[in-house]
């Protein structure tokens, strides 16, 4: 602690990845914590619904996300549910939420960055003190081809393999950040976008760095972006009669946006890496590192695309 006292923290999201080190920094750092949500949390409570929660707290941080980011989903998540939390910590004297959002809302094209960027708004407008968190690409984003490489497989890269870079940023560098949030008044209303430390990384580093670790030379396959644009089209031509092509024409969407943007701050012309503030101490190579050395088994989210 910095010598403020403790707060009484709301955490909203506190079973996914990055709630969870959210959760685990503000305990070591001395806040009373409570997680909110599904049953296995704290205070059993259904967020897309109108909350009724009598107990009073001075902080929320809400780590929610949509699953699926399929436009149902992300209103109902991303937009409604963050909307009922807001209205409740409006009327219990909530002074401060934290909103850990993501920082592709900065050039929206898929149905949950536009609705991130509704509630942000209305976060805003609220009246309440509010920090919204913007990372940049998590550690288990950029693991999903460890299985592959390890089985001899090659990584896959769209188009030449630089077409995208990002500042990674650890899940317990986020909590960090997250936590330091409370009481650095630097960081009140503001929308902070934020990265790993330093420098920008492309696939084609991921590649270097995987096979300086294994030991071996990893093939690449590379696949043009567009590729993921045209199976995209015909899906969404299908889905007019097929949910299940529905959901994977959306699936594609986003992994065309994945594939071709950058993680880092779009200055409304190019992608700046220089720009893009950095924080903690952990770095992809270190992740990776560790988890070659255990042969261990990146989790991953449920709307995983590769």
């Amino acid at each position: 602690m910095t010598g403020a006292p403790p707060k009484r923290v709301a955490v909203f999201g506190a079973t996914g990845t990055a709630g969870q080190a959210a959760r685990r920094v503000l305990i070591a750092a001395g806040h009373d914590v409570t997680c909110i949500g599904r049953s296995d949390a704290g205070i059993d409570a259904n967020v897309t619904q109108p909350l009724d929660i009598e107990h009073r707290f001075d902080v929320v941080v809400s780590c929610l996300a949509s699953r699926s980011g399929s436009p149902a989903d992300a209103w109902a998540i991303d937009h409604g549910a963050q909307l009922n939390i807001l209205n409740w910590a409006q009327g219990a004297g909530v002074q401060h939420f934290i909103l850990l959002s993501a920082i592709c809302v900065q050039k929206p094209k898929l149905p949950f960055q536009h609705a991130k960027l509704a509630f942000e708004a209305a976060l805003i407008q609220s009246g309440l003190t509010y920090s919204i968190v913007r990372p940049t690409a998590f550690f288990k984003s950029l693991s999903g081809q460890l299985g592959r490489v390890r089985d001899g497989k090659p990584f896959l890269v769209f188009g030449d393999g630089t077409l995208t870079a990002c500042k990674p940023i650890s899940d317990d560098d986020l909590g960090r950040f997250i936590t330091g949030c409370i009481d650095d008044p630097l960081r009140h209303n503001q929308v902070l976008p934020i990265g790993g430390p330093g420098p920008a990384i492309t696939p084609l580093d991921q590649v270097a760095a995987l096979s300086d670790l294994l030991g071996q030379r990893i093939k690449i396959k590379r696949v043009p972006a567009a590729m993921i644009a045209a199976i995209y089209r015909v899906l969404w031509v299908v889905g007019w009669v097929s949910k299940r092509a529905a959901d994977k024409a959306e699936l594609a969407r986003i992994g065309h946006y994945y594939a071709t943007e950058s993680m880092l701050v779009w200055d409304g012309a190019r992608y700046d890496a220089d720009a893009t503030p950095e924080t903690g101490t952990e770095t992809l190579r270190d992740h990776y590192a560790a988890v070659t050395a255990n042969n261990a088994t990146v989790q991953r989210s449920d709307h995983t695309v590769f």
